[in-house]
């Protein structure tokens, strides 16, 4: 059985909810990413932003990206897969809540993330279809 651990990228950088959807924009950039988990004063995943939401939420709105922040840019509930969790239980978790990366946990530790790319190197084709299918929007 192929787990999370095993086809992610180690080494996740995070932004901080008391950070700006600048720093955010600045991390990727500066990490070549196109999402960063979202970490909360305990250090717990809160979510992930994208650069997506950067462009429809912040600069989309007219909000300042310097002083807009990126807590502010969690979903309602952080959505991740455990390390150990098998590859067909990360495709289950991305297409029920209709997402293209998630951060792997172990224990409470952010380890990396998970990105369909990823997925997709790991799957006979017909599964990666069936992912691409779940995920387009209508």
């Amino acid at each position: 059985m192929t787990t999370a651990r095993e086809i992610m990228t180690p080494g996740a950088e995070c932004v901080r909810s008391d950070q700006t959807a600048a720093d955010a924009a600045r991390l990727m950039a500066e990490h070549s990413v196109g999402a960063l988990p979202i970490a909360g004063d305990d250090n717990k995943i809160k979510g992930v932003v994208t650069d997506r939401d950067l462009v429809i939420k912040v600069m989309g709105q007219g909000r300042d990206a310097g002083t807009f922040p990126a807590g502010d840019l969690n979903q309602n509930e952080a959505v991740t897969v455990g390390a150990d969790d098998s590859v067909d239980e990360v495709l289950a978790t991305m297409s029920q809540h209709q997402v293209k990366r998630l951060p792997v946990i172990d224990q409470d530790r952010l380890v990396g993330m998970v990105a369909m790319a990823d997925v997709a190197r790991a799957l006979p084709d017909p599964q990666v279809g069936d992912l691409e299918k779940a995920l387009s929007v209508d």
